[in-house]
């Protein structure tokens, strides 16, 4: 009966002590309505109390080059801007002044600089870094400019000065997918899946059976099983009631001309046929489908020369408070960079010879037509050594901006969901962040560079507010500003300034979910991002304006706080003092990027 009754104890409620809630209201805008937060894990850590109790919270107006180019193409347009960012309550501007195509928006020596983007002009004699910096500090703005490093063209455009440096272009490992049979013959699979092209001879995999071409003659069909075995043929690609179905997690193939043949001869039901893949290397610009930004290899000496370059032009030339490097700070993908000049400085760390990539790892097909990868014995070795080339460009790139100007910052914007951040080689949380991560090596951990940095970004872009609101939809409680920047702020243990990113394009027309954000972006970090300028954001200046009704400062703006801190924080790690289990709630890859 004893450990009944101590349950019953220590459980035990009276009608007059209610149980105690973790959900909790905070307003850190208290001149709009509060938001109930999860109070048990926002809010944690030294930097949080430090804002908290001194007041403190960024407001932040991000700028797009791009897309705001009509917006600060002429000095008078600047100036209304920097007096409409002020008077709305903002204290802090990042202007992006290196976009993904490579060009710039000031007058630079070694980038080319923009005129045009998509009807839009900026007059090349025009530099609006140059009156923005200055209207900034003449308002008392903090103001940043941003540099996408590693991104030198915009794949949709053609335009960048990476397409005239193929040599830098990153080199990605582009598996071509093959189909083997029993007796070891193969067939190349025809790229996008769900299309059959319109060459002879081709032989393409479809898992839509809305994308299956019409029957014809000459076309000859297959099923797979989720195992890959031969199900039934069918001539014609399939007739009438004979038209393929697909089997559960299964797929099918459809071939001509000598595809056809392939499949006649070696796909007979009952047979299996494997799936599987031959490395191939590809200059990015090669694959502009993959992604927009022309991706540079990180690994190139002369890329790093170049980037510092703009970096040291930029805070030399200018009187910005920093330099934040935008989320192009990182690989092209799990798959890059794979040119012959990475594979020489990898074998040269790991010392030895290797069999490329399989070393690495292996790209794997299957029947669902999902892309899968097999480990090789270096692959944990591999994923730390690209975040270590990050990290330690990063410190060059803070020995750039001190010795330009002592006082100036370094800072970093990425994505808020740090799962998925080893694939693209950007460690932004601390070196002794401890979580359940499954890549969260010794050695990976040692890759983490937010105490190189002053101030973090992370886009938290999201259409839910808070954990609460998304229990109440019955979507994921990591699909939430609130839990991407307790995670954010988590990662980093006190060892920088975070602040969460918020996309204005989710709030449209809904003023109330774009306060809601605000208080929850505020409640989990330092403060909050406003992605961006372009986003509709004329009828949002009342909602700016209520919530910023009472006048902050920024951390960032208050010099050595963040240094006294970190020290904090190494002195009660010394002293053993154990801070609460980090809670890992997934939010989702491609937040923020």
């Amino acid at each position: 009966m004893l450990v009944p009754l101590l349950a019953a104890l220590l459980f035990h409620q009276t009608a007059s002590q209610p149980p105690k809630t973790r959900f909790e209201l905070a307003a850190p805008l208290p001149t709009i309505p509060a938001v109930t937060i999860d109070g048990l894990t926002s809010g944690i850590g030294l930097a949080a109390q430090a804002a908290k109790g001194n007041n403190l919270q960024a407001r932040i107006m991000w700028i797009d080059g791009t897309a705001n180019l009509d917006r600060v193409n002429d000095e008078a347009k600047i100036i209304a801007l920097v007096q409409q960012i002020k008077q709305a309550g903002f204290n802090t501007i990042v202007f992006d002044v290196k976009p993904l195509s490579g060009q710039t928006l000031y007058n630079s020596k070694i980038a080319p600089k923009i005129t045009e983007w998509r009807g839009q002009t900026l007059p090349q004699d025009f530099d609006p870094l140059a009156i923005m910096s200055r209207q900034a500090k003449a308002a008392g703005l903090s103001i940043f400019a941003s540099l996408n490093a590693f991104s030198e063209g915009h794949s949709m455009f053609k335009v960048g000065p990476g397409y005239g440096k193929t040599d830098w272009q990153t080199v990605l490992y582009d598996p071509e997918p093959v189909v083997v049979s029993l007796a070891g013959a193969t067939y190349s699979l025809s790229m996008p899946f769900n299309k059959l092209p319109d060459e002879l001879g081709s032989l393409a995999m479809f898992n839509d059976v809305k994308k299956l071409p019409a029957p014809k003659e000459g076309l000859f069909a297959v099923t797979l099983t989720r195992q890959g075995v031969v199900v039934d043929g069918f001539e014609g690609g399939g007739l009438g009631n004979g038209v393929p179905s697909v089997p559960a997690g299964g797929s099918i193939l459809v071939g001509s001309g000598g595809g056809a043949a392939f499949l006649k001869v070696n796909a007979t039901p009952g047979n299996k046929l494997y799936l599987s893949t031959h490395a191939r290397w590809v200059p990015i610009s090669e694959r502009p489908e993959q992604q927009y930004p022309l991706i540079v290899n990180p690994n190139n000496p002369e890329v790093q020369d170049y980037e510092l370059g703009i970096a040291r032009e930029v805070i030399t030339n200018y009187p910005v408070d920093g330099i934040i490097y935008d989320d192009r700070f990182r690989y092209g993908g799990i798959n890059a960079d794979f040119s012959e000049a990475t594979r020489a400085l990898f074998e040269r760390f790991v010392g030895k010879k290797l069999n490329w990539p399989d070393d690495v790892f292996r790209f794997t097909l299957n029947p669902n037509m999902a892309r899968g990868i097999v480990p090789g014995p270096y692959y944990d070795t591999w994923m730390a050594w690209r975040a270590h080339v990050l990290k330690e460009f990063m410190w060059r790139a803070r020995q750039v901006v001190k010795q330009a100007r002592p006082d100036a910052q370094l800072g970093l914007y990425t994505g808020s969901w740090y799962g998925e951040y080893p694939a693209l080689g950007n460690n932004w949380a601390s070196p002794d962040f401890d979580a359940g991560f499954w890549f969260l090596t010794p050695d990976y951990k040692k890759s983490g560079m937010s105490p190189i940095i002053d101030l973090l970004i992370t886009g938290c872009y999201y259409p839910t507010a808070t954990i609460a609101e998304a229990m109440s939809k019955g979507v994921s409680i990591g699909n939430t500003i609130e839990s991407a920047g307790t995670l954010s702020n988590r990662a980093v243990r006190d060892q920088t300034w975070v602040y969460a990113g918020i996309a204005l394009e989710q709030f449209k027309n809904n003023p109330e979910g774009l306060r809601n954000a605000l208080q929850a972006a505020c409640a989990t970090t330092q403060g909050v991002m406003v992605f961006d300028l372009s986003h509709d954001v004329e009828p949002m200046w009342p909602v700016f304006t209520e919530a910023f009704a009472q006048p902050r400062k920024a951390p960032h703006q208050v010099a050595k706080l963040l240094n006294k801190i970190r020290l904090t924080r190494a002195q009660l790690d010394k002293r053993g003092v154990k801070e609460s289990t980090v809670v890992i709630a997934q939010g989702s890859a491609g937040t923020g990027q």
